[in-house]
């Protein structure tokens, strides 16, 4: 029995199925009524996503000085050029509940601006963190609420960090003070979350089994689909398949030369591609394919926790990470901690350009996601939370402007900046965390 209902427009709701698989659809010309004006919706920004680089940069190669604009970057935010024009560095921010200062702290208040609690036991206590908050206004319609990933695997536990429980530094997104969100690292496994039929891990991982490719299981529904679409839209979801497939194929491909693959560090999950760089990529176009079929609109992603030792010897870098950020002031380790920060702002980049070449309504999947690129950490040497590095993205559909520097004369809460991006997405708070108002120029 067809899937579809006789109809003047799709449901944006519109499911393919098979056995053990379930594919949402991108936003289509046919799911729009055609009594809408010239046949066109323009959607508002109402996705919002958050990515986390640990231990904060290099800032005299982040820092733009007094420029106001992206004309001229600097070495670490270089990458940004061909999409400058949807990006705002914002300077001179403050992330003031994570002293006494440290990598706990950093990751934990990050989406809160909360102070949390002093404890290396279960006692833990942290605050609801933006993208709950988000996902609880605007999540609610889709498959998904949030949807939570990372590029390691959090199992630490016990104490991290001068007393403080690990659960801080290994979750980026909480529901509630007391309940973190576990994130997900293994490319398959957000797959068969995002596009298979769920239930438990287990069962999904027993569905991967059973089944070949997802999209040969929804080609009956595909052939019926396709008698309702205009030839635009036809290309539309080619084009959204073809990206699937293509996804899947990668993930495949990494799990076949598991064997063949070294474990340079403990916390990369098996069976993912041995690269960070591909790995990361992989991360990235399952969340564009997950905003693009609207199975959630609100994520988290931590391109690397805090203290992380990976070593990116891709880029030259064969130093651990968290060793380089305390530098003690030595030049040579600066330059290479800046190589690593400039390696995450590329893939960042590259991702932006992802979503601005996907077309949605009057506009692309960038016009209607706002981004937030940062960390909770300034200076990682001392451990300091000022002048964090942090870049907004997209939402020009909720006319957010970008080429811009906004250099704030003084020192504001990153609560500001988060409070400003949940009203800019429509969800409208008094007060969040530490937060004194909305940043109105933004």
């Amino acid at each position: 029995m067809s899937t579809f209902t006789t109809r003047k427009a799709l449901s944006r709701r519109t499911l393919l199925r098979g056995v053990g698989a379930t594919l949402s659809l991108p936003f289509l010309d046919a799911m729009v009524p055609a009594a809408t004006a010239a046949n066109r919706l323009t959607q508002p920004a109402k996705r919002l996503s958050y990515i986390y680089i640990p231990m904060g940069c290099d800032q005299s190669r982040w820092n733009l000085g007094k420029t106001d604009t992206l004309d001229q970057l600097s070495p670490i935010l270089k990458s940004l050029q061909p999409v400058r024009q949807h990006c705002t560095v914002v300077s001179n921010l403050e992330l003031e509940p994570a002293y006494p200062g440290t990598h706990a702290t950093s990751n934990a208040s990050f989406l809160s601006a909360a102070r949390v609690k002093h404890t290396e036991s279960s006692d833990y206590y942290n605050g609801t963190t933006a993208d709950q908050i988000a996902a609880k206004a605007i999540g609610q319609q889709t498959q998904l609420p949030s949807l939570e990933l990372a590029m390691d695997l959090m199992q630490v536990v016990g104490q991290c960090d001068n007393g403080y429980a690990c659960v801080y530094q290994n979750n980026l997104s909480w529901s509630s003070p007391t309940t973190p969100l576990p994130a997900e690292a293994h490319p398959r496994l957000v797959f068969e979350q995002l596009f298979g039929d769920g239930g438990s891990k287990a069962d999904r991982e027993a569905a991967l089994k059973r089944r070949a490719s997802l999209l040969d299981f929804i080609k009956d529904d595909m052939q019926r689909l396709a008698k309702q679409l205009g030839p635009q839209d036809r290309d539309r979801v080619n084009h959204y398949l073809e990206s699937i497939r293509e996804v899947e194929r990668r993930i495949e491909k990494a799990q076949a030369a598991v064997a063949e693959n070294e474990l340079p560090d403990l916390s990369r999950p098996s069976g993912v591609p041995a690269s960070y760089a591909e790995h990361a990529r992989l991360m990235f176009d399952l969340q564009l394919l997950a905003m693009q079929s609207d199975v959630t609109r609100v994520i988290t992603f931590q391109l690397a926790r805090e203290t992380s030792n990976r070593t990116y010897t891709e880029i030259g870098v064969s130093d651990p990470h968290h060793p380089l950020s305390h530098h003690g002031n030595d030049p040579a380790k600066i330059e290479r901690m800046s190589k690593i920060n400039a390696f995450h702002v590329s893939l960042f980049a590259e991702y932006l350009a992802k979503l601005a070449a996907v077309k949605e309504g009057d506009g692309t999947l960038l016009d209607h996601t706002l981004l937030l690129y940062g960390s909770g950490m300034g200076n990682p040497n001392v451990h300091d939370h000022t002048n964090l590095p942090i870049i907004v993205a997209g939402g020009a559909s909720a006319g957010v402007k970008g080429n811009r520097h906004l250099r704030n004369e003084k020192t504001i809460p990153l609560a500001n900046l988060h409070l400003t991006l949940l009203d800019k997405a429509d969800v409208k708070l008094d007060k969040f965390g530490d937060s004194s108002g909305i940043i109105e120029v933004l």
